[in-house]
């Protein structure tokens, strides 16, 4: 599994209800089935990423995340995970909503858009930054929105989320040993996770 799978599934509870939206090979879901016995099941846009997960046993329906949590009942599953997906939907606030409508809580990971790198590249170039993380040309990207830590933070404030937990680390898996700093995190973190929960329940 990449770095953000392994961490997330850390965030989960064993034996409970997960949905992963953009679940991509499977690969989550195949290690939260087997090694910690969750009812785990995935959509994703992708047909070929779906076949290969069918085929290989593991419940995943075509689907998007702007377009197909709205069909779900309300706290069907006990988390709902979106990894490293935010920045390409199409209504991020909208998704966060979904998420904390049917899940009791959201995992998100996302590349952090504030990282030194980017910050430096778009300074000294004045194009748009490309790094292993942000690997894809300005006009074949399918990110977006980009974010930084901070813009996420401020949209969870303004939705009234709950941070439960949150992380930031490198590509390499380093957690970052400014984690307990949100402002140095969102300088020097690539990768943000953040688990959610509702505080004043889902809003309409």
């Amino acid at each position: 599994m990449r770095l953000d799978q392994r961490l997330i599934a850390g965030m989960i509870r064993p034996r409970t209800r997960v949905l992963d939206v953009g679940s991509g090979d499977g690969a989550l879901l195949d290690y939260l089935f087997r090694n910690s016995g969750c009812d785990a099941r995935g959509i994703e846009i992708d047909m070929k990423e779906v076949t290969r997960s069918v085929a290989h046993g593991l419940p995943v329906m075509h689907g998007d995340a702007d377009h197909d949590l709205a069909h779900y009942p309300d706290n069907a599953f006990d988390y709902v995970v979106l990894q490293r997906t935010l920045q390409a939907v199409e209504r991020p606030r909208e998704v966060l909503r979904q998420m904390l409508r049917i899940g009791r809580y959201a995992i998100v990971s996302f590349p952090n858009f504030g990282h030194w790198r980017l910050r430096l590249q778009l300074l000294t170039s004045g194009r748009m930054p490309m790094t292993s993380v942000w690997s894809r040309p300005w006009y074949d990207t399918p990110n977006i929105h980009p974010c930084t830590i901070l813009d996420f933070l401020t949209l969870c404030r303004d939705e009234g989320y709950g941070v439960q937990q949150w992380m930031a680390v490198d590509e390499d898996g380093e957690r970052a040993p400014w984690r307990r700093s949100i402002r140095l995190a969102n300088l020097f973190g690539e990768q943000a996770l953040f688990l959610l929960r509702r505080k004043d329940g889902p809003r309409s």
